[in-house]
């Protein structure tokens, strides 16, 4: 594996902790966003991208994050206390989505990120500074994702049709249009169907 790029995003100065976002490409193929550069006790260390850790609620089953104290569905008062414990008894309310597998793939990719973190602080200094970072690419890839009704119709291997969604009667995907459901919302006129 070869860190081919690191872009680094400078986060305004008035966060405390939070020094800079960062993505890293692997091998010109593979690239890892909203990788976080934190000042901890001990320096600068590099933060995994992780999601909330949830459970669901022992009344209706709904999913709750470990922090919730009450369900976002029914309401019920939810035990505070209910997160796991590391070994050092703090709450586990985070899981990495992606991160090294050992510690020398750790350090190698963390010795890199903060290099390049330097780096840009120091090109921040000179007028004209444009960050290399992007929010999300609009369209820098020559990928087009094909709709979930195409892929399926078109008999492209791996994909099929599952069956449809029980009781309520929505049936399967395939009759949707290729427009996602933001994109037929962003159609509509401000608050219809309130």
């Amino acid at each position: 594996m070869v860190i081919t790029e690191v872009r680094i995003k400078l986060v305004e100065e008035n966060n405390e902790r939070l020094m800079a976002f960062c993505s890293v490409t692997l091998d010109n193929a593979f690239v890892i966003r909203d990788l976080k550069i934190i000042e901890g006790t001990k320096g600068l260390f590099v933060a995994m991208p992780s999601r909330k850790l949830t459970d669901r609620c022992p009344r209706c089953g709904s999913k709750n994050h470990l922090r919730a104290r009450f369900c976002n569905n029914c309401g019920t008062h939810l035990d505070e206390n209910r997160a796991p414990r590391d070994h050092d008894g703090r709450a586990k309310l985070h899981a990495d989505i992606a991160h090294p597998i050992n510690s020398a793939c750790r350090e190698v990719m963390q010795n890199a990120i903060i290099k390049a973190y330097h780096d840009e602080r120091e090109r921040a200094k000179i007028p004209g500074y444009v960050c290399t970072y992007d929010d999300y690419d609009g369209g820098d890839y020559d990928y087009e994702s094909p709709s979930y009704a195409g892929m399926v119709a078109g008999g492209k291997p791996g994909f099929r049709a599952h069956g449809g969604h029980g009781a309520n009667g929505r049936g399967t995907h395939l009759g949707q249009s290729d427009k996602g459901a933001a994109a037929r919302k962003a159609t509509d006129e401000f608050g219809a169907g309130l």
